[in-house]
């Protein structure tokens, strides 16, 4: 549940308290939803900012938790989207641009010290990123240029004197860096850097035809050559808007991994992506399909690593009330498989292509495909108005992955540490959203 307030001066001052409570397991005691509901889910702070013009001028400023989405046009971004502490600012240069520029601090205090010397608490332990965004607009045609750079401090994801681990111990900062598998045992000792410039657009001149490109390029490097990443995304959308709803086509490409353990990953760093889902050309392998179904991603969050060609059509309304989705995608890797048996040379443990344990945490996610691995995806999303603030939405998807089984790729690796057998995937999700 979400509730937000706003506290409005006048048009140049406003305050913004976003609350939310936590999500409910029916049954569970952890969150409050047994018997007697009297649980530790408590109220929390989603949003929490000042928006401000600068007098005399058409500078506006936002500064406080807020949620920061870098541009693209083709879906949500594959490397930022989510609720972070900064300072945004946005000015309108003419009617035809606009400019753009933050500042956010992503991570800092969490570290609690460790066995390394003069390693304390809360030290080198900040995450900054500083970015700039330059919408043009001309008549049938949307560009917008961005560019974010920043500053990763060694212990930012670190526990103790572990190598690497995570003060989120989730994807957000494990691909920030490149496969580890216990390989690295010296501690990072200075700050990493941070780049990623892209180029993302629309055209609209042709309507009823819509075309839609995104470029990303992204790159960490750190004191430790074989911790760097960097890689970059291309994808494209091609519509066609009809009376009944919009079909169309999608494409992506994305670098991947070398089979050089000592130069870091290939694959396109990015960090939380939490905050959106929908936009993605497949929310089941991809994003997870947040916020409205709470979901998981099959593949990862992120496209990195892999690449894929999907048919889909949107908003269909053949009903009144009703608005559909369908899609299907065949997915595949961009990854060096002979990586997988260097890393076993290295370390005698056979990598499992799905997360299962930390020793595969940092570096990857879900799961890591390789240019002989593919999957086909595809899905079915409902949305019905029941009244107009309330709605029911059902969201149908499946997935079939083919992991190549022979002896120098994955046919010496267990799924979750126990067995080799891949099964097929599926979810069905039914909810209900009201707005007031």
């Amino acid at each position: 549940m979400r509730i937000q307030l706003n506290a409005v001066a006048s048009e140049a001052l406003s305050g913004t308290l976003h609350l939310e409570i936590g999500k409910f397991r029916w049954g569970q005691t952890s969150s409050g939803a047994a018997l007697g509901a009297d649980g530790t889910n408590s109220v929390k702070v989603k949003h929490s900012y000042l928006d401000w013009t600068m007098p005399k001028t058409d500078l506006k400023i936002r500064m406080g938790i807020q949620t920061l989405n870098l541009p693209s046009f083709t879906t949500d971004s594959n490397i930022l989207g989510a609720d972070v502490a900064g300072i945004v600012t946005g000015y309108k240069i003419n009617q035809n641009i606009s400019a753009s520029a933050f500042w956010i601090r992503p991570y800092n205090d969490n570290y609690v010290g460790g066995g390394i010397k003069d390693n304390h608490q809360n030290f080198l332990d900040n995450m900054d990123l500083f970015g700039a965004t330059l919408p043009m607009t001309v008549t049938g045609l949307n560009v917008t240029p961005w560019v974010m750079v920043g500053m990763i401090g060694p212990n930012t994801i670190r526990v103790g004197d572990n190598y690497f681990c995570g003060s989120a111990p989730i994807y957000y900062t494990r691909n920030l860096t490149a496969l580890s598998m216990g390989m690295k045992k010296e501690a990072l000792t200075s700050y990493g850097t941070a780049f990623w410039t892209g180029l993302t657009g629309e055209v609209t001149a042709l309507d009823p035809f819509h075309i839609a490109w995104d470029f990303n390029y992204g790159s960490t490097q750190y004191d430790d050559a074989s911790a760097s990443r960097r890689g970059w995304l291309a994808s494209l959308v091609l519509e066609y808007k009809m009376n009944w709803g919009i079909p169309g086509l999608v494409a992506w490409y994305t670098s991947g991994d070398d089979d050089d353990t000592s130069n870091g990953s290939e694959r396109m760093p990015y960090t939380n992506v939490d905050e959106i889902g929908y936009g993605s050309f497949g929310s089941y392998a991809f994003f997870g399909g947040r916020p409205s179904t709470d979901r998981n991603s099959m593949i990862g969050h992120s496209m990195a690593g892999t690449w894929g060609v999907g048919a889909r059509t949107t908003k269909i309304s053949l009903l009144e009330n009703l608005d559909s989705s369908i899609r299907i995608n065949l997915i595949g890797g961009t990854n060096d498989p002979n990586l997988i048996k260097k890393l076993h040379g290295k370390t005698n443990i056979w990598m499992s292509p799905n997360n299962y344990s930390n020793e595969n945490s940092t570096g990857m996610e879900n799961l890591y495909m390789t240019t002989k691995d593919t999957a086909l995806e595809c899905g079915i999303t409902n949305t019905y108005m029941i009244y107009e603030n309330l709605k029911l939405g059902i969201d149908a998807s499946y997935m079939k992955l083919f992991l190549d089984k022979s002896a120098d790729v994955w046919g010496n690796s267990r799924m979750n540490g126990k067995s080799d057998n891949v099964k097929d995937s599926w979810n069905v999700s039914l909810y209900l959203a009201y707005n007031f």
